[in-house]
């Protein structure tokens, strides 16, 4: 993923936040040197508009590479605690929408499960209660549509997908991927968790909605984004997102 104009990506801003569309494919911070991400582009932005300061843009939270959303970021050191505070108390409220694959055994649920993150592969896995290491994991869903996917005129199993809305209720390594995963719903795309996967399709996987509270003026703030992958595509529950 290559982006041309980062203006083109910035949802909201003023002199305390700043709002954008994460795309699939960019990473929000990137230890390779070098190597172009949200936060370097984003504070060349900031730095072209006040030349000689020295920017300052406060990560609040992520989303892995392959997946795309809204995020927030805070310009100063004042905004950055209080967004800090709420993301830790459960103030700012992420929902995902994501794309599956298989049959769904539940319409809406709750998923607890433990997580064992293995960094030398950098992948997580469910694992039982009290193993060390281990996090709890919960997170609730509900689909949205589901569909199925012919193909030459015939109806095979294994071709059903269902657009879900997901919601966290903790921030784990690859939580919804390895949870829906372990659940028999892989999400399209997923080439380290979905073992259907054989195409080329992105990860359809995406924070599309956020809300939090203003961190100066209070004001309760919500942004929506249309997810961008193919998997996405022709699902009559996002259509409304087209005037967002």
């Amino acid at each position: 993923m290559w982006i041309k104009d980062i203006r083109d990506y910035i949802l909201y801003e003023d002199r305390d936040i700043l709002v954008c569309h994460k795309p699939a494919g960019i990473a929000v911070q990137s230890a390779r040197v070098g190597s172009m991400d949200m936060e370097s582009m984003l504070k060349n932005y900031i730095a072209q508009k006040a030349p000689g300061r020295m920017p300052y843009l406060g990560i609040v939270h992520r989303l892995d590479q392959p997946v795309e959303g809204v995020l927030v970021f805070a310009l100063n050191a004042k905004s950055a605690a209080e967004l800090n505070r709420q993301m830790t108390s459960g103030k700012i409220k992420k929902i995902y929408l994501a794309v599956t694959e298989g049959e769904i055994k539940a319409e809406k649920a709750i998923l607890e499960d433990w997580l064992k993150k293995d960094n030398r592969t950098n992948s997580s896995a469910v694992v039982a209660a009290g193993t060390v290491g281990a996090k709890k994991a919960v997170l609730s869903y509900e689909v949205l549509e589901t569909k199925r996917i012919e193909e030459e005129g015939t109806e095979q199993d294994g071709k059903v997908r269902s657009l879900v809305q997901i919601c966290l209720d903790t921030g784990r390594h690859h939580q919804i991927r390895v949870q829906m995963s372990h659940a028999g719903m892989p999400l399209v795309g997923d080439r380290k968790y979905n073992p259907r996967q054989s195409g080329q399709e992105p990860l359809a996987l995406c924070a599309a909605r956020l809300g939090f509270q203003h961190p100066v003026t209070k004001k309760k703030l919500e942004f929506w984004v249309k997810p961008a992958g193919s998997a996405f595509e022709g699902w009559n529950e996002i259509r409304f997102l087209d005037d967002v």
